[in-house]
């Protein structure tokens, strides 16, 4: 948390400005009586207010005033969370703390990622290669309601949280790196755990984590469960789902498990290996990524505990295809595995893989997502998880975005304004839950 500290405590006055300015231009795009209307920025200051009274725990009087000032932005953040709905805890957002820029990390960080299409264009009139870019670089129909901003920025993960808990949206499933390791275009994001947590728990939203597939996986499993469990498995932010049998465990999303094989997933997973982590105080559940047909056997001799399919492109793989479900659903009942649909508001990764036109799918002003969802619940699943809040590479994000012009193309919001995924996102988790209260009947 020192990195974090040390690049966050910019002067206040500059940080109350861009809250003020941030609260406008909501204003502006969102009616006063919408429950997407409260201001974005309430919790930065709680990072710079912990630091003031530590610097000045011999003021009495400066120590008085600071816990005057909490007292007022927990009024105003229990004022905001009054306009927003409950948050739904069976659905869940896949979320990415990857991006960065110079003011908080030195650099752009995945805005520009070095497969984009135009990148030998920036290169030559003179923008350096790595991941150093400018702004415009990220340039597309829509562009985040937030900038390019910095997954550290604490007005950031505020607005976030906001934008989530306005959608109802009860967790986040936050892509997972061991300490010192990231992705091939990104930089370790483990040290924002913390913040992430505290965050969502002034939300009163959760957090998963979605393991993803690193160099090691296969031997450390164990061990960095042990590590997430051990570091936050007490935080009441962390995310745990009660099982059928009344049991309190956490969840964890596997990317890409099939790469390991089933004999070594069993070894973790199984009760009868003497490795396995099961009955002991690391227990969880487990949720495998189904693509083929033929995972769903692997997913049983391994000992997963439910499966979920992540890729928001209906027809990509066999897990995604959405007429599968009722039959994904059927084999998760009889094996007793949580069955997750994934489910998103359109698809284009063409900027980062130009090859893969099709699997471009419209979001038709919201129709495709509305489709979505409607299938998931045709299913009738345990949970419903959404690709993505903010993977603005691959096109998945329902996260708030406005006009921009550029190079790079999303599929747009138009002719809808920035918030309607959210909007889309709060209808249907009422009807989930009311689904949900009528199978039970």
């Amino acid at each position: 948390m020192a990195r974090f500290r040390r690049k966050s405590c910019v002067p206040l006055i500059a940080l109350v400005m861009l809250v003020l300015i941030m609260t406008v231009v909501l204003k502006v795009l969102i009616p006063e009586d919408s429950p997407f209307g409260g201001p974005f920025g309430v919790e930065p200051f709680t990072e710079r207010k912990n630091t003031i009274q530590g610097e000045n725990k011999n003021k009495p009087d400066q120590i008085q005033m600071n816990s005057s000032s909490e007292s007022h932005e927990d009024a105003e953040l229990a004022a905001i969370l009054r306009r927003f709905p409950p948050p739904n805890y069976r659905l869940h957002a896949f979320y990415y703390s990857w991006y960065g820029n110079p003011k908080f990390d030195g650099e752009y960080i995945h805005w520009s990622h070095p497969q984009l299409p135009h990148w030998d264009i920036k290169v030559a009139q003179g923008y350096p290669q790595g991941k150093h870019s400018p702004p415009e670089d990220i340039g597309s129909n829509f562009y985040p309601f937030l900038g390019t901003y910095s997954s550290r920025d604490p007005v950031v993960i505020a607005g976030h949280m906001q934008q989530l808990r306005a959608a109802a949206i009860g967790v986040i499933a936050v892509s997972w790196y061991p300490p010192h390791m990231s992705d091939d275009n990104g930089e370790p994001q483990e040290d924002l755990v913390h913040l992430l947590l505290e965050m969502a728990h002034k939300y009163n939203i959760k957090v998963a984590f979605h393991i993803e597939p690193f160099k090691g996986r296969d031997v450390n499993m164990y061990s960095n469960v042990k590590y997430i469990i051990d570091k936050y498995g007490e935080h009441p932010a962390f995310f745990k789902y009660r099982t059928n049998n009344g049991k309190l465990l956490p969840l964890f999303y596997v990317y890409d498990s099939y790469l390991l094989n089933s004999d070594q997933w069993s070894k973790l997973l199984k009760h009868t290996h003497s490795e396995s982590i099961r009955d002991t105080p690391y227990d969880a559940l487990f949720i495998a990524l189904l693509v083929e047909e033929k995972h769903k056997r692997d997913i049983l001799t391994s000992g997963f505990d439910g499966v979920y399919t992540y890729f928001a492109t209906n027809g990509f793989s066999y897990g995604s295809t959405q007429r599968n479900w009722d039959s994904i659903k059927a084999f998760c009942e009889n094996n007793d595995l949580l069955f997750i649909p994934s489910v998103g508001p359109g698809y284009i990764d063409t900027s980062i893989r130009p090859w893969n036109f099709q699997n471009t799918r419209n979001r038709i002003g919201g129709k495709y997502y509305e489709n979505s969802l409607s299938a998931a619940l045709r299913a009738r699943p345990d949970l419903i998880s959404i690709t993505s809040f903010n993977e603005w590479h691959e096109g998945t994000q329902i996260e708030m975005a406005i006009p921009k012009t550029g190079q790079t193309v999303y599929l747009d919001y138009l002719p809808n304004k920035p918030a309607v995924y959210l909007e889309i996102t709060r209808k249907w988790a009422v009807i989930f839950d009311t689904e949900r209260q009528k199978w039970k009947e």
